[in-house]
């Protein structure tokens, strides 16, 4: 996936450090506590799909940074992140695509992916990846995405534009210049209807779609799917899970 000008490895066109950057900081270290919360224990072992080759936003790789059992977490991505071996050693790196891991089924007792969904290409392939990550897991899979209703786009910091139908939104990107944001491929927000398409489409038998609010807006959507043995009674929504 190209980026463009302006672009990080995040997709992400804010400075580190900066305002947008504490704000997402923030956020993450609830969307952390959430994947912990969704049942994980200290013994568990993790893949975490989707880390960046970032190094100046505060919360990249925040899985790696915070989770204290490194040896415990296998990482994994296209780009190249090698040095988190060397930044958090007991963990591992496995180069390689989301939509096709490099591992047997049932390889990881939880599978975690935090704000890359929207990045992995169209609706069809959004839930090629969902069933990749299911097919990895023991337990369970967490994924986050940021909310396509929230009224701002956090790649860009762009106000409601977002809400445009798709093509009039990636249009109006390429006229201000964010022409790797423009495409498909690159970015392809999803609300909650789109998010619980994608389980469907993936075979996903039962999930569940939460979520953490920035101002009392939900800003970031969350996934949850367990396997059946692995599953926490609880009451049925969205999937029934």
């Amino acid at each position: 996936m190209s980026r463009g000008r302006g672009i990080g490895a995040q997709y992400n066109s804010a400075r580190g450090g900066s305002a947008t950057d504490r704000v997402s900081t923030h956020m993450r270290r609830r969307m952390y506590a959430r994947f912990i919360a969704a049942g994980v224990t200290d013994d568990d072992h993790i893949l975490d799909v989707g880390v960046t080759s970032d190094r100046e936003q505060l919360a990249s790789n925040y899985l790696e940074a915070w989770h204290p059992r490194k040896d415990r977490i296998t990482a994994c991505g296209i780009d190249d992140a090698a040095f988190l071996e060397d930044a958090y050693p007991g963990m591992r790196f496995v180069r390689g695509d989301g939509k096709d891991l490099p591992f047997p089924d049932a390889s990881f007792d939880w599978v975690h992916s935090s704000a890359v969904l929207e990045h992995v290409g169209s609706a069809g392939e959004q839930a090629r990846f969902v069933s990749e990550l299911y097919r990895v897991c023991r337990k369970g899979i967490f994924i986050t995405t940021p909310n396509r209703w929230f009224p701002v786009e956090f790649h860009t910091v762009l106000p409601v534009v977002h809400w445009l139908p798709k093509p009039w939104f990636r249009a109006l990107l390429r006229t201000l210049g964010h022409d790797a944001l423009s495409r498909e491929d690159n970015l392809n927000l999803l609300g909650r209807r789109e998010l619980a398409q994608a389980c469907a489409q993936a075979g996903l038998p039962a999930w569940r779609i939460g979520s953490v609010s920035l101002l009392g807006w939900p800003s970031n959507l969350l996934l949850v799917a367990r396997r059946a043995q692995a599953a926490v009674a609880r009451a049925p929504r969205d999937g029934g899970c």
